[in-house]
């Protein structure tokens, strides 16, 4: 597994390191991601942890006007960013890392969010209910959805991911072990998946490795 495809250059200047092949060794690997949000509709993910994940500290400052959908048992929920007042209409609601969420961009053009916090390590767990679920990485790297961050295929899972106002779709036949068309994820992007039975996405993660 690449597991150097950890987008370590997010973290060249809040670490001091020079080059984006650079390594980390640290046991708190904390820094930052930018992540270029466009207009209109996009799914997202939290790639750091920022104490509690509230959303007006994940997005920091004056976002600009962007809108969050989150999907739970219960549908979406929908919290917005008011540009007049500045703040959220629930400023205390969660977007920790793993999760997925719709964000809708209604700027004139694309909104710069810096994420700020510190990357997961350790045992990693994320649950994969059966049937719809909005998922990501836990850690900040890109690469093959199962060959590089390790996502589990026992549930004979199909992938959506949203780009340009349009789905590409990638399932995996359990019959002949193969994707028909093999996914890859980048830093902070969230993504649909389906699932014929609930799962967990389990990966052991350290920066040192």
């Amino acid at each position: 597994m690449r597991t150097k495809a950890l987008i370590l250059s997010a973290f060249v200047g809040a670490l001091g390191i020079a080059g984006a092949s650079a390594q980390v060794y640290s046991v708190n690997a904390v820094g930052y991601v930018n992540k270029s949000i466009p207009q209109g509709f996009s799914i997202v993910a939290n790639p750091l942890n920022n104490g509690d994940n509230k959303v007006s500290d994940v997005f920091g400052a004056n976002p600009g006007s962007l809108t969050v959908y989150t999907f739970g048992d219960a549908g979406f929920s929908i919290n917005s960013f008011d540009t007049d007042f500045e703040e959220w209409d629930n400023g205390d609601a969660t977007v920790a890392p793993g999760e997925g969420f719709f964000v809708l961009n209604s700027g004139d053009a694309a909104v710069n969010i810096t994420f700020v916090g510190e990357v997961p390590q350790g045992d990693l767990s994320n649950a994969l209910p059966q049937g719809f679920s909005i998922r990501s990485s836990q850690v900040p790297q890109a690469g093959e959805l199962q060959g590089d961050l390790g996502f589990p295929v026992s549930g004979a899972p199909t992938i959506y991911q949203f780009a340009d106002g349009a789905y590409k779709i990638s399932s995996y036949d359990a019959d002949f072990e193969e994707w028909d068309s093999v996914p890859s994820v980048g830093v902070a992007e969230g993504f649909w998946v389906l699932n014929a039975s609930a799962g967990s996405w389990d990966r052991s993660f350290s920066t040192s490795e």
